[in-house]
């Protein structure tokens, strides 16, 4: 991508969601046609958090701010930013000396940390802090020289940031069925821990089947996996009771967006899908359906939802009921160097989001 200049990003057009208004017909159906929308659903606080971070380093250092990896699992975020100047990349070596770069919300392991400063690079560390306190965790147990199983899928950014921390102390398991084949050189002095957006029912299954081979399996000081990715969860399982259809807006590397299709299906809808846009919603889905339930994983902005909604309304889908399990109000802080604006004072969205103004300086707040 090209640099880009102050002057040419205020000139662009951010990119709009791909539409096919009218592309789904109100076919009659058995019953009263209706919207199930689930709530909490959408953006969580270490999203925003780390959002906010590239649009506030884009504003304060110009473009182009350089992120490593996806700044969090949303293609249309990642397009968005790329359209205010940000630039992906996979690894630290790619980005030019001395430049500017984000860690993106999944966190990242010492080893990418070190090479980031070799290059000298000016990192700004937008991992959430729910995903930094299981990379703390990591550190005391290792430090205390016990053997961490680190329930998360091989390969996801996040669980390689938090193996890395203790390479030497960390084997990775993947699913239930690979507790069979796990060894260990103590039994007693093993720890768990979990990537933050798995399935919190696969996870305990996982748990109980560790426990079974290792009695004295230790739990982490705190649960591991967020708050966001548990009340989403809870979301979908009610509204999946009463919805044939279920519809995850999210994308396909998002871990929470994947889990809440499985979850719909395992609680009771017929059918789940997940969808980046409301335009790749297929008419087949929608034959014979009163209810359709519909959520969107934590990476997700409100106005994919809000475009997959005004779809189904065209659809017959007119009748919206909000299913709410919980109300969020966790807040997280921008990274220090972020807090504030070009006039030196701190900006309103430091310290608690898009919406919140300014508060007192913390990591984590509530309203």
């Amino acid at each position: 991508m090209t640099n880009l200049t102050d002057a040419t990003i205020i000139g662009l057009g951010m990119p709009r969601i791909p539409s096919r208004r009218g592309h789904l017909k109100n076919n009659p159906v058995p019953g009263e046609k209706k919207v199930l929308l689930a709530a909490p659903r959408g953006y969580c606080a270490g999203v925003d958090r780390a959002v906010i971070a590239v649009e506030k380093a884009l504003e304060h250092y110009g473009a182009p701010i350089y992120v490593r990896k996806q700044i969090v699992h949303n293609i249309h975020v990642v397009t968005e930013l790329e359209a205010l100047g940000a630039i992906f990349v996979e690894e630290v070596d790619e980005v030019p000396e001395g430049s500017h770069l984000v860690f993106s919300a999944h966190g990242v392991s010492p080893a990418v940390v070190n090479a980031a400063a070799d290059r000298g690079l000016q990192a700004i560390d937008a991992t959430c802090p729910l995903v930094t306190k299981v990379h703390r965790e990591a550190v005391r147990f290792a430090r205390d020289d016990f053997e961490i199983l680190l329930i998360g899928h091989e390969g996801h950014e996040e669980v390689e940031g938090t193996a890395g921390e203790a390479p030497d102390h960390v084997t990775i398991v993947n699913s239930p069925d690979d507790v069979d084949n796990i060894e260990v050189k103590d039994p007693d002095k093993v720890v768990w821990l979990s990537q933050t957006t798995l399935s919190v029912d696969e996870t305990m299954e996982t748990v109980r089947r560790l426990r079974q081979k290792f009695p004295k399996l230790q739990d982490p000081p705190s649960d591991d996996i967020c708050y966001a990715t548990q009340n989403r969860q809870v979301a979908i399982k009610k509204v999946a009771r009463d919805a044939e259809l279920v519809i995850v807006v999210g994308s396909a590397n998002s871990s929470n967006s994947v889990r809440l299709v499985e979850v719909a299906l395992e609680y009771g809808a017929k059918a789940a899908y997940r969808v980046d846009y409301a335009s790749e919603v297929k008419q087949e889905w929608l034959d014979g359906v009163a209810t359709v339930g519909v959520t969107s994983g934590a990476s997700v902005p409100d106005e994919l939802v809000q475009e997959l909604l005004r779809d189904l309304a065209d659809a017959g889908y007119g009748t919206v009921q909000e299913v709410k399990t919980a109300e969020e109000d966790l807040v997280f802080s921008l990274p220090k160097e972020l807090r504030t604006g070009r006039s030196g004072k701190q900006d309103p969205r430091a310290l608690g989001g898009r919406n919140t103004p300014a508060a007192a300086d913390s990591d984590c707040n509530t309203k």
